[in-house]
């Protein structure tokens, strides 16, 4: 199995990209991992919200595999502790999943066929974030989760 993480936009801050890069290196580690970024969309001043969803749904549609497990990163998805999303993490793997693709959306979410296809949502907190924080913070849980699976010491445990 593999994980790709989409996200909308590129990483302007040189430190914070430093530690995106940093655990895309250790996540790979342990398991097949490709972060893609969907440019920017041009022009969104002349766009609708509901529009500027739908075209970012369009680019986050076309970059999926008919197999892919889509898990989109929402505000209003399920919550986990870091053992809970590993064990989250395990039964995907375990249902012969090729690919569990994460999506990070624009700043107003996802349009309804992207939220259709999807196969889950999680909520990395109530707090709001930066969708360049919340890269780091998706790469460093999924490969913490590949850690725990690995039975590798624990701060928690």
């Amino acid at each position: 199995m593999t994980i790709k993480l989409l996200a909308i936009g590129k990483t302007d801050n040189k430190q914070l990209q430093q530690l995106i890069d940093d655990y895309t290196k250790r996540l790979g580690f342990y398991i097949g991992f490709d972060l893609e970024i969907i440019p920017d969309l041009k022009k969104v001043k002349n766009l609708s919200e509901d529009q500027q969803k739908q075209k970012e749904g369009d680019l986050i549609l076309g970059k999926l595999k008919p197999t892919d497990v889509l898990i989109l990163l929402d505000e209003n998805g399920k919550q986990f502790d870091s053992v809970g999303f590993s064990n989250y993490l395990q039964k995907h793997m375990n249902s012969g999943a090729k690919q569990i693709v994460f999506v990070i959306g624009g700043p107003y979410g996802f349009s309804p066929e992207v939220y259709a296809k999807a196969q889950g949502k999680i909520s990395l907190s109530k707090m709001t974030f930066s969708h360049q924080m919340v890269r780091l913070f998706v790469i460093e849980q999924l490969y913490r989760g590949c850690t725990i699976l690995r039975n590798e010491p624990y701060h928690h445990k």
